[in-house]
């Protein structure tokens, strides 16, 4: 009996005195690990941790004339010159800031460190080995020392990176040529130069497990509506993934309606079309890695304006845009009806154009509908090819494969003439969309169009284009209705939507908190007009 109580005994010793473990959990757990006191701890659970990558440094230094430390960071991340002559070098010869040699002191507490020692623009101290951990996985330099329960965080980040240029998808004629690159932070030093203002906020958090990828929420406080600033902080606070490579993730998180076809958020590569939305009270998110910027909420009519409506004369530009309405409508609807007409309504064709039409169709042994999708598909492949073959080649290869594969199908007898042309004004009109993303929408909708139209004529084109209609009106962006200004109807939106008004008379802005964005009363006038109202 003796035996068994002192097995007894020895069993439950372990359970009410457990041996403490000084070493911190791998950050893949969810415990908060504190960064030890005892330098050789925090070392060993470094090596261990990154024993498989090649890339960690972990240098040995002594500090303050004999204090340990070890310096972490990774190769190809950090600005080696930055670091050694303005962060190492001063602290291994004991400088001070001054130039002055300093006297026996290692610094007795982080903050003290930071204020005297370190001569950088961004250093902090953190007691939590993850913080440590993600701070030297986005580039910046942890600092261990010995006997201090800390990291210090030496912002030293520098990578190769693209310069900012003009973008491909958004090009103009008059207008800025920057565009958004893959860093997050030259992203927001465009918009900053841009919006100088102390009212200008950008909210940044951290989105994805594995990647930890940086994305910035920016908008203008007492502009953008605070309801909405809400609503997108929580959807994005509500996103759980492993890993965000771009800025399409989180597209696709927020959206209102995922199953539509069109896009209710608008992605931008052009800082100048991010600025314009922020002073219309809309927000911009940011993602590092992605030169596309979200703007939200979006609209049916801003995916049919371009950033270059706003640089030109009011004149031309309201012209032009109504050339973009009309060949949006061809792009959506003009093979649709070419099937039709031709294959159930040829009384609506002059009797010329009808035999014209009957006499080149003569050879064709398909009808208009197979002829319609052969051409169209082969367009679309086309296209695509273009996309991804090399530039110097990609455009020709699509322009040429296209006139050589018309013109040989036509000798063939497989489509007809007409239908060659029908194909290529359509392909004409969907480039005068200007947003991708809804010219991609059009794309997709004209091949349903084209079976209604091959099925019931002109009726099912109309039964279509009232499905897509009602679809539409439906839509909302962050709550924002999709096709406002119309419906509902706003009238001082309307300045902006089939005309383009001068920009002394576009006194408010669309939806925003505050409505005021150019004062009443400064319409030009000649000199003489001060002249004559001075004499009476």
């Amino acid at each position: 009996m003796e035996a068994n109580d002192s097995a007894e005994t020895q069993a439950t010793e372990p359970e009410s005195e457990p041996e403490t473990d000084t070493t911190p959990e791998p950050p893949s757990k969810k415990t908060m690990t504190a960064v030890s006191a005892n330098l050789d701890v925090n070392h060993e659970y470094l090596q261990k941790l990154f024993a498989k990558s090649s890339d960690l440094v972990i240098r040995e230094v002594l500090l303050f004339h004999g204090t340990p430390a070890i310096l972490v960071f990774l190769d190809g991340l950090v600005n080696l010159n930055h670091l050694d002559e303005v962060v190492l070098k001063p602290l291994m010869q004991g400088v001070g800031r001054d130039g002055m040699q300093l006297s026996p002191p290692p610094p007795q507490d982080a903050d003290e460190l930071l204020r005297k020692f370190l001569a950088v623009g961004q250093a902090r101290h953190v007691h939590n080995m993850n913080d440590a951990i993600d701070a030297c996985m986005s580039g910046d330099t942890m600092f261990l020392l010995d006997g201090f329960p800390m990291s210090v965080i030496v912002s030293s980040k520098q990578w190769e990176h693209r310069m900012p240029s003009e973008p491909d998808t958004e090009s103009v004629v008059r207008g800025p040529r920057e565009g958004f690159v893959e860093n997050i932070r030259t992203n927001t030093a465009l918009l900053r130069r841009r919006i100088r203002t102390p009212h200008f906020q950008m909210e940044s958090l951290r989105i994805g497990r594995v990647s930890k990828t940086d994305v910035v929420m920016s908008y203008i406080e007492g502009i953008t509506k605070d309801s909405l600033v809400e609503e997108i902080r929580s959807r994005l606070k509500r996103i759980d993934i492993d890993g965000v490579l771009d800025s399409g993730y989180i597209e696709e998180f927020l959206e209102d309606q995922p199953w539509s076809p069109f896009p209710t958020i608008q992605p931008t590569e052009r800082p100048d079309t991010t600025a314009a939305a922020l002073l219309e009270g809309r927000v911009a998110i940011l993602v590092d890695g992605s030169p596309f910027v979200l703007i939200a909420p979006s609209n049916l009519w801003g995916n049919l304006q371009s950033n270059e409506d706003y640089f030109e004369r009011f004149m031309f530009t309201t012209l032009i845009r109504w050339l973009r309405y009309i060949f949006t409508i061809i792009a959506l609807t003009l093979p649709s009806l070419y099937i039709a007409i031709t294959t159930f309504h040829q009384e609506m064709m002059p009797t010329n154009l009808l035999l014209s039409i009957a006499a080149a169709r003569e050879s064709s042994p398909f009808p208009a509908l197979v002829e319609a999708f052969a051409m169209e598909i082969t367009f679309e492949a086309l296209r695509e090819a273009g996309v991804r073959l090399p530039k110097t080649v990609g455009q020709a290869v699509s322009i040429v494969g296209a006139l050589v594969i018309g013109q040989a199908a036509v000798q063939a007898g497989i489509v007809s003439a007409p239908m060659v042309i029908v194909v290529s004004l359509t392909g004409i009109a969907n480039f005068t969309i200007p947003r991708y993303t809804f010219a991609l929408s059009v794309r997709m909708l004209r091949f349903p169009l084209m079976i209604l139209a091959g099925t019931f004529g002109l009726y099912g084109i109309v039964i279509g284009l009232i499905a897509i209609i009602v679809h539409v009106c439906s839509l909302r962006s962050f709550g924002v209705p999709y096709t406002t200004p119309v419906a509902p109807l706003k009238l001082s939106g309307l300045k902006d939507l089939l005309a383009r008004v001068p920009w002394w008379a576009m006194n408010k802005r669309p939806s925003p908190a505050n409505e005021i964005r150019v004062p009443y009363g400064q319409k030009p006038h000649p000199p003489q007009d001060d002249m004559e109202t001075e004499q009476k």
